[in-house]
């Protein structure tokens, strides 16, 4: 047998993809060499736009009763006074979800198994540890080891979602890029029975609470952040200084004092403490012929704004539509645009957590002083940033270039009983246009009025605000372009794109 896609790698990344190739009925094979998915915390944070890929691949039910929605992220300065607000309380939710999200990864990795258990061609197999990989023009041999047995499988396709550590991109030969950008930190994850306990603070907006927020702590003598989790888990990180040795900065003594400052009389039980090296990493090639790399093994992203496992999840988001189409007939040179859309994407929200890992980790006082009066006077001209601004549009790759929001990631608001607009409009292409009138329909595109929509007039004001009377969506919620008078040059470009024949033109 020889699969539509074969997966290297269990993890969130690894069964997104498959749920999302599965519901679009391709056959998959995932190879996981652990033979159980690891019983401790790693991410913790994923934002609005996660959730509505969990939405897409109809896992949403599973995962939702498990994760918390949080209030954003606060950076406070040396003097313990508030530097940079990106806070969410009282805003709009133009996408349909609260902007942050904190999970237990343990928890959110068995309810993606469970999804991937529901879908009829996707198989999971377990102990399978990769040895090494052919390819030809019709396919991709991957060989691997399993209950002590050398064994191999065919696949059109292979995503690699094997990690940092890679062993398909090393057997690939691909370099990574370094953003040059390397702090080491201590992880702390801790199941507590209360509140933390923070320094004294100014400059704290009027509503924001504490206990909802991930906490940068940007101060020289320790910078650290506090953020919190579902339920009574908590994760601490701390910045290891340049005379400090990681072996005994995890000893449980070191870990207790350091913890135990933001506890004071709480009860709380360590649960992990690891070390780690944040990077900026980036891989030169994403596709090697017919095997793409994606997550980690395609990128490393400093935590400090909680985008690392974000990235993954839009990769395999990114990929799983365009294989789905190739698989039924679309050109396979529309899978070369995977680097494309999302190198830039991810090298714009490295920068972004670079920057702030720099301003973050400054260990000289007067420099944090400094810094600390810069941000603020940035921060005031920026009133109401939030965490999602850091998300760049696509600028080149299967979009209409040159027509208004193409490259945005489409609202999706919520519909007067309670539901969202993908539960109406459902996946796949779609295409809003201002009223009947509009001109322009395709068998392979769902077509909505947005004067019928019972979504409060959203997507009409986006179509007002660009002045445009169609905008056609991709399955994975990005704008392809937007036309007005009709959607007619929209149906006509995606068809081209994707080797068709517009069934429909009025």
């Amino acid at each position: 047998m020889i699969y539509d896609v074969a997966i290297v790698g269990c993890g969130p990344v690894g069964a997104l993809a498959a749920n999302l190739l599965g519901r679009a009925g391709l056959s998959v094979l995932v190879l996981e060499k652990e033979l159980e998915h690891y019983p401790l915390p790693r991410a913790v944070h994923l934002d609005h736009e996660m959730m509505r890929l969990f939405q897409s691949a109809g896992v949403i039910g599973r995962v939702l009763p498990d994760m918390i929605a949080a209030d954003g992220h606060l950076h406070v300065g040396a003097d313990h006074g508030v530097i940079r607000y990106m806070g969410t309380v009282g805003k709009p939710q133009p996408f349909g979800w609260a902007n942050d999200w904190f999970f237990y990864q343990p928890e959110l990795e068995a309810h993606l198994r469970e999804g991937m258990d529901a879908l009829e061609r996707v198989e999971l197999e377990l102990g399978a540890e990769f040895t090494g990989l052919e390819q030809d023009a019709d396919g991709v041999t991957l060989r691997y080891v399993a209950e002590g047995a050398e064994r191999s499988v065919r696949a059109r396709w292979v995503i690699a979602a094997d990690g940092s550590r890679s062993p398909v991109r090393k057997a690939l030969g691909v370099a990574l890029d370094d953003l040059h950008f390397e702090e080491p930190w201590l992880v702390v994850d801790a199941e507590v029975e209360g509140p933390v306990t923070f320094p004294p603070l100014t400059g704290v907006p009027a509503g924001a609470d504490l206990q909802r927020l991930s906490v940068m702590m940007c101060d020289p003598a320790r910078p650290a952040t506090v953020v919190p989790g579902r339920g009574n888990h908590r994760r601490w990180e701390f910045m290891l200084l340049p005379h400090e040795d990681d072996a005994a900065m995890m000893q449980p003594e070191k870990v207790g004092e350091l913890v135990g400052a933001w506890m004071k009389d709480v009860p709380h039980t360590i649960v992990r403490a690891a070390t780690y090296r944040f990077h900026g990493l980036v891989a030169e090639r994403w596709q090697v012929g017919r095997v793409f790399l994606a997550g980690d093994a395609a990128h490393q992203t400093p935590p400090f704004f909680g985008q690392g496992m974000c990235h993954g999840l839009r990769d395999v988001a990114n990929l799983a539509w365009k294989l789905a189409a190739v698989a039924t007939g679309a050109p396979e040179a529309i899978l070369a645009t995977y680097q494309p859309e999302r190198d830039p994407h991810v090298r714009a929200v490295i920068g972004a957590a670079v920057a702030a890992g720099r301003y973050i980790c400054e260990l000289d006082p007067a420099k944090a002083a400094a810094r600390d009066a810069a941000i603020r006077a940035a921060s005031a001209q920026k009133q109401g940033e939030t965490a999602a601004d850091l998300i760049p549009a696509i600028a080149a790759g299967l979009i209409a270039p040159g027509t208004p929001g193409a490259g945005e990631r489409f609202i999706q608001p919520l519909l007067a009983d309670g539901r969202r607009l993908d539960d109406l409009a459902g996946q796949g292409w779609r295409l809003f246009v201002r009223g009947p009138a509009v001109a322009g329909e395709d068998a392979g595109v769902k077509r909505f009025d947005a004067a019928s929509l019972p979504d409060g007039g959203a997507v009409l004001g986006w179509l007002d605000a660009r002045g445009m009377d169609a905008v056609l969506i991709r399955p994975d919620h990005y704008v392809f372009g937007a036309e007005a008078g009709s959607a007619l040059s929209l149906l006509r470009t995606r068809a081209g794109l994707l080797g068709q024949t517009m069934e429909h033109t009025a």
